[in-house]
């Protein structure tokens, strides 16, 4: 199931941002129908839960969920965390996820009221335990603490959440979110997307 979930998460995620990035009418549908054949395919073949014998070169966690879309939506581009946030993606995407958590805690340092290096903390450390740990929890309330009118700390710890396998607590925070974002931010869709995918999620009957 956690398999699944994250297959879903990516899909969200993509629509989001293509919808947010003005792609909307058959495209989209298009765009959405592939990904959902693609989430039922998984489902239906994916065997998650059969032993592997990887290779010792992919001895190291899964590889984390790209944020960088998502996260220019809340941020925008060309800040001062741009070049940290940007190193730590790229040690993650090729496996490096300690080494990301390290550059972003050299990151903190060197700006402690810094609160997007504190989200991209928070986000690193759930990459590399592959799960919600006390220590990212940790990061994304220091950021809150540091900009508590920002949506974005919030928000990311939901999605940590979501990926952690806790949907409900999820659900809260971005339903908070939701609230308090007005009718044309940018990222609107992609957390009322987000509120809709879990609500749709909860009341499906299992299986």
């Amino acid at each position: 199931m956690s398999g699944l979930l994250l297959v879903l998460l990516l899909a969200f995620l993509a629509l989001g941002v293509m919808r947010v990035a003005g792609l909307r009418g058959g495209m989209l549908t298009f765009a959405a129908a592939a990904l959902m054949v693609g989430a039922a395919g998984y489902a239906l073949g994916g065997r998650p839960g059969l032993a592997g014998s990887p290779r010792a070169e992919r001895a190291t966690s899964a590889a984390p969920i790209s944020l960088a879309a998502v996260r220019l939506l809340f941020f925008g581009n060309f800040n001062g965390s741009d070049h940290w946030l940007m190193l730590a993606d790229s040690l993650a995407r090729r496996g490096k996820t300690q080494d990301a958590v390290g550059i972003l805690q050299s990151g903190v340092r060197a700006h402690p009221r810094d609160y997007t290096l504190w989200v991209g903390l928070g986000n690193a450390l759930t990459d590399h335990a592959r799960g919600i740990t006390p220590a990212a929890r940790f990061a994304f309330a220091h950021a809150r603490e540091i900009a508590p009118q920002s949506p974005a700390p919030d928000y990311f710890e939901g999605l940590a959440l979501l990926r952690s396998g806790d949907p409900a607590t999820a659900l809260a925070l971005w339903r908070a979110v939701l609230e308090r974002t007005p009718q044309n931010a940018q990222y609107r869709p992609l957390v009322a997307d987000g509120v809709g995918l879990i609500e749709r999620m909860a009341a499906a009957p299992a299986r």
